[in-house]
């Protein structure tokens, strides 16, 4: 494989796909190789030029210097697209490459069209956690925390998949015990949440419903803190998506980014609206967590021909762009949409939309002051009504 000199160190990397192919860079997890991407890049590099590397001090990119930053592991992916004269590029990042990924899209933005963050986060704390690790790999090695690593990456059912296995063995043979220290001890000392609301890029987050390392949270504290970023969480997922969800996260990053073409896409504070299906698998994602499946699937498969074009819109916009919008907290959403169903006599919505508010932190104390304010606002009749519509819904569990 080649190499090339970058900001100091020497990075491995390989490049496929059609030179006129818009560029999409991935960046490893810690304790992985380039290898971790190959069936992202099998199915995209006919489409996309494919670049992917060695995080420094892993696989064929050596160990380098005695301490660094992720700030610095930035800068190499920087200097490496310089290196190779990419002037722009998609940005797909896992873990500790999606830590990269968020620094590289605030250091250099002239660098990144679109940022995808996988199962990562912008703050792990505690450091001493990743200080006891990276003491632990280099008194025994890799082979001391494989077993646990594979925990954490796998779910239950498939740790003992072939390619749970695969992995297991690239993390005691082909990640030197020192870089994977380094980059534990980069991790401890990093913060990125007062920085990645600079980040200007069209930007998905996306985890796993079941990653013990990065959970939920994390993935939607980033989309939180990012102006416009989308969240989309994959079920049956823990830690290494690309690897035992390979076929989803690949669908997800071919529908988030550009169909073909060169152009980079306008910097906005906020995207428009975007009807890909990725923005449509976001949508259903919220939907779904805030209604419950067993409704939107009553809705989605009682559509039919005339009604499904209207589900689809309402999926994409009121719940991927809307509700997808972090802006505001869902409780408070859920607040407000209360508000104007009870204020407008919208019986259903209202009665819809109450339970999902408890779900997103609205106690049954706040909702009765809600009503009370609300009659003031609304008038009498209509808080009437929502009393009413409250107890038919919640019945005992309003005392």
């Amino acid at each position: 494989m080649p190499t090339i000199a970058a900001n100091g160190v020497t990075l491995n990397y390989a490049l496929e796909g059609p030179e006129d192919a818009p560029v999409v860079v991935f960046s490893n997890s810690l304790g992985t190789t380039y290898r971790m991407w190959d069936r992202q890049v099998s199915a995209l590099k006919g489409r996309f030029r494919c670049l992917r590397y060695d995080t420094r001090g892993h696989g064929g990119s050596p160990v380098t210097g005695s301490g660094f930053a992720v700030d610095d592991l930035a800068r190499d992916l920087a200097a490496l697209l310089d290196g190779l004269g990419i002037a722009h590029a998609h940005v797909v990042g896992l873990s500790l490459g999606g830590m990269t990924g968020q620094l590289l899209a605030v250091l250099r933005p002239d660098l990144v069209d679109r940022l995808v963050a996988v199962a990562t986060s912008a703050y792990m704390p505690p450091q001493e956690l990743w200080r006891e690790r990276a003491a632990t790999v280099r008194a025994g090695g890799m082979a001391a925390i494989a077993d646990s690593v594979i925990g954490r990456w796998f779910t239950p059912t498939q740790q003992g998949s072939p390619g749970a296995a695969e992995t297991r063995r690239r993390l005691i043979e082909e990640v030197p015990a020192e870089g994977y220290a380094l980059c534990c001890e980069a991790i401890g000392q990093m913060d990125l949440r007062p920085r990645i609301g600079a980040i200007r890029a069209p930007t998905l987050v996306i985890s796993g419903e079941a990653d013990p390392a990065t959970p939920v949270a994390m993935g939607r504290e980033i989309a939180g803190l990012v102006p416009g970023a989308a969240f989309l969480p994959i079920p049956d997922a823990a830690h290494l998506i690309a690897v035992e969800r390979a076929e989803a996260l690949t669908a997800a990053i071919a529908a988030f980014l550009p169909q073909g073409g060169s152009a980079r896409p306008e910097r906005l504070p906020r995207p428009a609206p975007n009807p890909d299906p990725a923005c449509y698998a976001a949508g259903e994602a919220n939907r779904r967590e805030v209604l419950g499946d067993a409704h939107v699937e009553r809705s989605l498969g009682g559509a039919g021909t005339f009604a499904g074009p209207w589900q689809d819109f309402i999926t994409r916009y009121a719940w991927g762009e809307v509700w997808g919008d972090a802006t505001l907290p869902w409780k408070t959403r859920s607040v407000v949409t209360l508000s104007i169903t009870l204020a407008l006599g919208r019986e259903e919505e209202f009665k819809l939309h109450l339970r999902p508010a408890l779900r997103n932190g609205l106690t049954v104390e706040e909702l009765r002051a809600f009503l009370k304010q609300a009659a003031v606002y609304a008038g009498v009749p209509a808080a009437n009504g929502a009393f009413r519509w409250a107890r038919e819904v919640l019945g005992d569990e309003l005392g």
